[in-house]
């Protein structure tokens, strides 16, 4: 399971960006008429900062500007600001690793369907929160049940905007595999291919290739994205395709990425049972490398 939080998010010390300053973490509040809170009109980012150095911090403000324009919420303030307020938020709250969360949304200013009267408002806050599964998850990997429900098809939902209004979803499928014992869930989409769970993207590995669904059909993250790129420097070799549910069972390991999971085994899917295998702890030991400052092996070689 996830790791559990020390304390309540609503009541720490620290300090919360909000719309333009920083302001002490208990007053960062919204009304209970937040256009977002009715109609789920806000799109965020996760991040993580190692070393005090916010990873990918360019790509996940772009991202989070792109999400923003495609549920047509205007960004209320620009990427160098976004940049600017992310750091002073790991500043003022003197953390030097933590989980960040930036968030834009549409305010009380109006209730309805339209909402062309409502205001966009933007926060950044920043928390020390170690690994997101316990740590003995590392050797054993991680439990996946199938799930019933699927990610929605790419013309019935923005699927490639990380918003709110997705993550209902997620929370549904969450609750369902841990009710039933598991760890998370696994999603297919909308034709039965293999999808993601449900906030990590999948990976499984076969006679040393490294196989991973196309992210046509759900979020294209940032991770996936890197891990990608670190199997390439390594010499790894990789397929982007689709994965059919039959071929789990042919599978060598299995491993999802996110920022908030980083890289995980998996461990169990159903009832087949995986090792935590040398590719996914080779890719696993480069991110790490990576994120905290060091290069790919075989990148650090040729350089």
């Amino acid at each position: 399971m996830a790791q559990p939080l020390a304390k309540p998010l609503d009541d720490r010390d620290g300090f919360i960006w909000l719309d333009g300053k920083m302001v002490p973490w208990r007053e960062a509040k919204i009304h209970v008429l937040t256009h977002a809170l009715h109609y789920a009109t806000q799109v965020f980012e996760g991040e993580r900062a190692y070393n005090g150095r916010i990873f990918k911090s360019k790509e996940h403000s772009e991202r989070l500007i792109k999400s923003a324009g495609l549920i047509y919420l205007p960004m209320p303030y620009s990427f160098e600001v976004l940049e600017d307020a992310k750091k002073e938020v790991l500043k003022a709250n003197k953390l030097d690793n933590a989980y960040m969360r930036a968030m834009v949304w549409r305010g009380s200013e109006s209730l309805g369907v339209d909402f062309s009267q409502t205001k966009p408002h933007m926060m950044i806050a920043a928390w020390d929160w170690g690994r997101y599964f316990s740590p003995e998850i590392r050797d054993t990997g991680i439990a996946l049940k199938t799930s019933k429900w699927r990610k929605p098809a790419p013309d019935t939902a923005p699927i490639h905007s990380k918003s709110s209004c997705l993550y209902n979803l997620s929370c549904i499928v969450k609750h369902e595999s841990m009710q039933a014992g598991y760890t998370d869930g696994l999603m297919h989409d909308f034709e039965g291919y293999i999808a993601e769970s449900t906030g990590s993207n999948f990976f499984a590995v076969k006679d040393g290739v490294l196989i991973t669904p196309v992210a046509d059909r759900f979020l294209n993250g940032i991770t996936r994205q890197t891990v990608l790129q670190i199997a390439h420097d390594l010499g790894v070799k990789t397929e982007e395709r689709r994965v059919r549910p039959e071929e789990l069972p042919s599978f060598e390991e299995i491993f999802v990425t996110g920022s908030a999971a980083e890289v995980t085994a998996v461990g169990k899917i159903d009832s087949l049972e995986y090792k935590v295998g040398p590719v996914t702890k080779r890719l696993r030991q480069a991110y790490e490398d990576l994120v905290n400052g060091a290069a790919p092996a075989a990148k650090a070689a040729n350089s």
